[in-house]
């Protein structure tokens, strides 16, 4: 399938569905299709991100992902407040890459357009480069400097993961690249490679604990997840805000996708996906099959050993090296924003 094709799909929901629900007020596509064309294919293991915009205080949980017109949609709430003005779409960098480029699928109030055309244009501003990609340290210190090692270690494993996680896109903002979930880490070594930072990428990598990972492994572990997964998506009726990744419908991302990355040569970065859906799965399983869950266990733990963590004070060493270790990624990222032709050193935010 192409992205065009799974666009107009994604479209097409927005025009019979989303108009429909209550405070609409618009929807964009996000993600990993921001800026590609049409006629690519759409990669095993990827779907289209759509935020629908609305009214009100909070957004309601994300309505995930499903299939419709065979293509796999993932829809995200926000409110308007969200999006209210430019600095601050500028100033976060999970926002402000979806109004780079022309992303708008439905603008009825005309609010998306003003904010596409004054995002767009100062976007390379190195003001709100340095904004963006310093959001994405204090998301770092803010995570790790929290994490509780008491909690149990399907939630341990999240609150160290994805503050960890969120190293590669530090990169991503200097680097003015889309700042992608799954495949994040590929992404990071595109950056530090055109940049000449390739040195950095292996503690990248030791920092998430698969620098020394071998595809045996990863196979290995992508086995014990294809078991773990299939059990908590049969089991599961609990919701969390992640319940539509752990589906049969999802499963083509979590599982043949992470095969796809593992058989290109990208196992070292397939750890990330695979560790965070065997935590997800333990999430599901420990409410709705926690003797499921305990069966299951060794094989998380495998995996948490392979990755260096096998025992608690394990992720506290692991967390106080990666706090250590940010002046250094600091300077990385202020290097690759001075080496970047397209962020505009000379004219100051208004």
């Amino acid at each position: 399938m192409n992205i065009g094709f799974a666009r107009e799909a994604a479209a097409d929901w927005v025009r019979r569905h989303g108009r429909r629900l209550a405070g609409y007020m618009g929807a964009y596509f996000s993600g990993s299709t921001v800026g590609r064309p049409d006629h690519e294919s759409l990669a095993v293991g990827s779907d289209v991100d759509v935020v629908v915009v609305l009214r009100g205080d909070a957004a309601p949980p994300k309505l995930g992902k499903f299939i419709y017109r065979d293509t796999l949609i993932e829809v995200t709430f926000l409110t308007y407040e969200q999006l209210e003005s430019a600095d601050r779409v500028l100033s976060s960098y999970h926002l402000a890459g979806s109004f780079r480029v022309h992303t708008l699928i439905d603008d009825p109030t005309g609010h998306l357009t003003r904010l596409f055309e004054q995002v767009s244009g100062r976007f390379t501003e190195v003001y709100w480069v340095n904004r963006r990609y310093r959001e994405a340290i204090e998301r770092i210190e803010n995570g790790l400097g929290s994490l509780d090692v008491s909690s149990p270690l399907h939630e341990l494993v999240m609150s160290w993961l994805f503050p960890t996680g969120i190293m590669a896109h530090v990169l991503l903002a200097a680097g003015l690249r889309n700042p992608t979930v799954r495949l994040r880490y590929l992404a990071a070594r595109s950056v530090l490679e055109d940049f000449g930072r390739e040195e950095a990428y292996p503690e990248l990598l030791d920092f998430l604990g698969s620098k020394d990972w071998t595809a045996e492994q990863a196979v290995q572990h992508l086995r014990g997840l294809e078991q773990t997964f299939d059990a908590a998506a049969e089991a599961a009726h609990t919701p969390f805000f992640f319940s539509s990744d752990i589906t049969p419908a999802a499963r083509p991302i979590a599982i043949d996708g992470t095969r796809e990355l593992i058989e290109a040569g990208n196992w070292r970065e397939a750890a990330f996906w695979i560790t965070a859906t065997y935590a997800r799965c333990h999430y599901i399983l420990s409410c709705d099959a926690p003797s499921e869950a305990e069966a299951l266990r060794p094989l998380f733990c495998d995996l948490l050993a392979d990755l260096g963590l096998a025992a608690k004070q394990d992720f506290l060493d692991r967390v106080a090296a990666a706090l250590s270790y940010l002046p250094t990624l600091k300077e990385i990222a202020e290097d690759i924003m001075r080496k970047h032709p397209e962020i505009r050193h000379d004219e100051p935010a208004e």
